[in-house]
């Protein structure tokens, strides 16, 4: 039941970072007479995720924390590079034929030609999880938040191979830390309540 719910969740995400928007229609030009207005530069991917984070910092509840949530999965989606497009959707593919041997190896290529993605890597551990390989899934989990400590699928990951292996104070602590950065998170809100319920049931 787990891994096929961590796959439903990794096709959901990375399909929404697929999608294109169609794009806007051009504005106006102004009048010749007048000068043009000047245009703030552009926020980087980097800027953008850390305002999306300081706004899930202060989300009021857990409808809006799920929703800059889902926003954050976007843009980690996004590689800035075609091949690094281009090598996600091949290994999506290969994720919905629950080929994961395919997709590793096209998730290797990607590693090497973007290898500060921690979407690659995340991704990778996702699969490395799905196969039943928890210590190649560990192993890139922390190579993801080496390069993004607060990738919350990172954790989720991590605290899922934890509670398979038995391992449920060292899960409740990675869940409570996905917390600290988004508070009113749903997925990890009901993570840490069943797992304190369970090990309050295993004290008694």
């Amino acid at each position: 039941m787990r891994r096929g719910c961590r796959l439903s969740l990794v096709i959901a995400v990375l399909t929404m970072a697929m999608a294109r928007a169609s794009a806007a229609d051009a504005p106006a030009a102004p009048p010749a007479a007048s000068p043009p207005a000047a245009q703030a530069p552009a926020e980087t991917p980097a800027q953008k995720l850390d305002a999306l984070y300081a706004r899930l910092a202060v989300a009021k509840d857990s409808e809006e924390a799920d929703g800059i949530v889902a926003a954050i999965g976007r843009l980690h989606v996004q590689s800035g590079s075609d091949a690094g497009d281009l090598l996600l959707a091949r290994a999506l593919t290969a994720i919905h034929r629950q080929d994961y041997d395919a997709s590793q190896k096209i998730l290797d290529s990607a590693i090497v030609v973007l290898p500060d993605w921690a979407e690659a890597w995340n991704t990778r551990a996702t699969v490395r999880y799905l196969a039943g390989d928890y210590d190649g899934s560990m192993a890139d989990i922390a190579e993801t938040l080496k390069r993004e400590p607060r990738h919350l699928g990172a954790l989720s990951g991590m605290g899922l191979i934890l509670e398979a292996q038995g391992r449920r104070e060292q899960a409740l602590k990675v869940y409570e830390r996905a917390l600290a950065i988004a508070p009113h998170w749903s997925s990890a809100e009901g993570a840490v309540g069943r797992l304190k319920a369970a090990l309050a049931g295993q004290a008694l």
